[in-house]
């Protein structure tokens, strides 16, 4: 058999590239009134994040049952495990403790993203398993791909960061900002304030500047992600080719339900992986 690819619902992979390259998905989780809702298994409202909600990891017991189906469909030549980054979520540190339990069957890696961050390194490993790489190949490949992927995003409300406490050195400025339209960026793992800018157009502006110079001439896969804003996305993606012709055409999909919670009505996030 092959090295199977385990990855959270964070990453955002579209349902016929999971099915393709046979990658496992754990839920994340959202905690809504009494409710434990696991993202992409149970129904969870479309406006969730307008609600008091809250996330969390995925479960050991989770992690653990996927785990163990990748390893017997490997037929013994194991599981790597890419995950949301540790810096957002506690899912990759409760990962490792349940990969000791498969006496080193079972890699975990820091994706040190989201959304197609994570994914991106997700397909790189799949590949790298398709092609009939080891354990130690796939990890590797998981690996590299992580130190060539970037991700930004634009938020249009303040109110989702204010509560969720995902971004680093907020509290200095999100307190006394009115019109603010951040640009953030996860850098080493942890989503930060890359510019402070006051429109909306101007942030957009800013962030596809930031996405051309961070490929430049390379080539680069793409992902333009939304939380309720669609044609905004289709936009985004479609400046996005037009800057950038030497790449593919940006996959385009909602960011998800629980990274919606965090950035709020209107969000658009782009993620890529330079080329090797």
């Amino acid at each position: 058999m092959t090295v199977q690819v385990v990855t959270d619902s964070s990453s955002r992979l579209p349902a016929e590239l999971r099915d393709r390259w046979r990658i496992r998905e754990v839920p994340l989780h959202i905690l809504l009134d009494d409710a434990d809702l696991r993202d992409g298994v149970d129904a969870i409202p479309e406006d969730i994040h307008k609600r008091h909600a809250t996330t969390a990891a995925a479960t050991p017991a989770d992690l653990s049952a996927v785990y163990q189906q990748a390893l017997a469909d490997s037929d013994g030549d194991g599981v790597v495990a890419v995950h949301i980054s540790s810096g957002l979520s506690g899912t990759y540190r409760l990962a490792e403790r349940v990969a000791v339990d498969f006496g080193g069957a079972v890699r975990v890696v820091d994706s040190k993203s989201t959304a197609m961050g994570t994914g991106f390194a997700v397909l790189t490993a799949a590949e790298a398993a398709s092609a009939g790489g080891d354990l130690d190949a796939v990890t590797k490949a998981a690996a590299a791909a992580v130190d060539r992927t970037h991700a930004y995003m634009v938020v249009q409300r303040l109110d989702n960061l204010r509560r969720s406490g995902r971004i680093g050195g907020a509290k200095a400025w999100l307190g006394t900002a009115l019109a603010l339209k951040p640009l953030l960026h996860i850098e080493d793992g942890k989503l930060v304030l890359a510019q402070r800018i006051r429109t909306a157009k101007g942030a957009l502006a800013a962030l596809i500047d930031q996405i051309c110079a961070v490929v430049g001439e390379r080539p680069a896969a793409l992902a333009v992600h939304h939380v309720g804003n669609h044609d905004g996305a289709q936009e985004l993606a479609a400046e996005l080719s037009e800057r950038l012709p030497g790449c593919d055409p940006a996959i385009v999909t909602p960011l998800g339900p629980v990274l919606a919670v965090h950035v709020g009505a209107g969000a658009l996030a782009v993620c890529l992986q330079l080329a090797e």
